[in-house]
Order: structure tokens, then sequence, then C-alpha cells
């Protein structure tokens, strides 16, 4: 499961998620296929809001609407009790699904990927910042997360995938 924040504008206008380059980057981050990512029998994607909340003066996009989560997220995320792993995406996915973790700068949670790996948790949360551009000079300035996290993540995944059929 793919747990991020909502619908961008190009993914509002697509229809499907991860229809950009943020998804290109979760894709490549994870090891998933397009095939596999688009196949629902093998991955959901549940955002912490459904529709487009719109965008700031500057462009970046509004947080989720609360109302949205409260419909529909928690409702889901119910009804699909068979859920191996969980990506926990962005801030707001982290900040409702590891509400142990609020407050903590997302870069120590993220960091923090061996405790999150060896959890005996059902589903296991992974923690991971948002593939948006906009995280470049993060994913620059803690380069430990494409070297040592990354292949632990693909690793798990793959696991995942192939347990599930």
């Amino acid at each position: 499961m793919i747990c991020g924040q909502a619908p961008g504008t190009k993914v509002h206008a697509s229809g499907r998620p991860f229809t950009d380059r943020s998804g290109d980057r979760l894709r490549e981050w994870t090891g998933i296929s397009m095939a596999d990512f688009y196949d629902e029998t093998k991955v959901s994607v549940v955002p912490m809001g459904f529709c487009f909340p719109g965008q700031t003066a500057k462009g970046a996009d509004l947080p989720p609407r609360p109302e949205c989560r409260r419909a529909w997220h928690d409702r889901l995320m119910a009804a699909m009790p068979q859920v191996e792993l969980m990506l926990v995406i962005g801030r707001y996915a982290l900040d409702y699904h590891l509400s142990e973790e609020k407050g903590r700068p997302l870069t120590e949670i993220v960091a923090d990927y061996e405790r999150f790996l060896s959890a005996e948790t059902k589903p296991l949360k992974l923690p991971l910042p948002h593939p948006s551009w906009r995280n470049n000079s993060w994913l620059t300035r803690h380069p430990w997360f494409e070297a040592a996290y990354l292949p632990r993540l693909r690793k798990k995944v793959k696991a995942v995938l192939e347990q599930s059929g």
C-alpha cells in the first residue's frame, strides 16, 4: 500500500495516481514496475485526501483536506486488513500513520529506517520523504537514503510482492 498526501495537478488531471515525475521516482525507489504498480491486486494507493486540495500562492500543493480523510481514508484502511507493507510518504501521511512519531523531523524518522524495517507489525510501515522534485536538495544532503535505505526498501518490497503472488 502506498499512503501519500493527495493528488497533485497532473494526477488530478489524469485521474491515475503517481502519473508524474514523482511517480517515476517512487517506482525507481521501490523497484516496482509500472505494470505491478498499477495492478490493483498487488498495490493499492490510498492517499490522505482523494481530491486535489489546490495550491498556495507559491504553487505548492495545499495540505489534504481533513474531511476527505475522515470520509474515505479510514474506511478503506479498515477494509484492507490483508495489507502486509505500507509505504508512508510525506509529512501528512507520516503524522497520521506513524502518529507516535509526530513532531519528530522527517529526516530523523526516515533515518530510523532500521527500526521500522525490523518492526513486527502488520502492516509493516516504512517512512519515506515525498518523491517530489521539491525534495531534491533533501536527497542531496542525505546520501544515506539512496545508498543504504533504498536497497533495503527494494528488497522488502520485492519479498512482499513475491509472497503475495
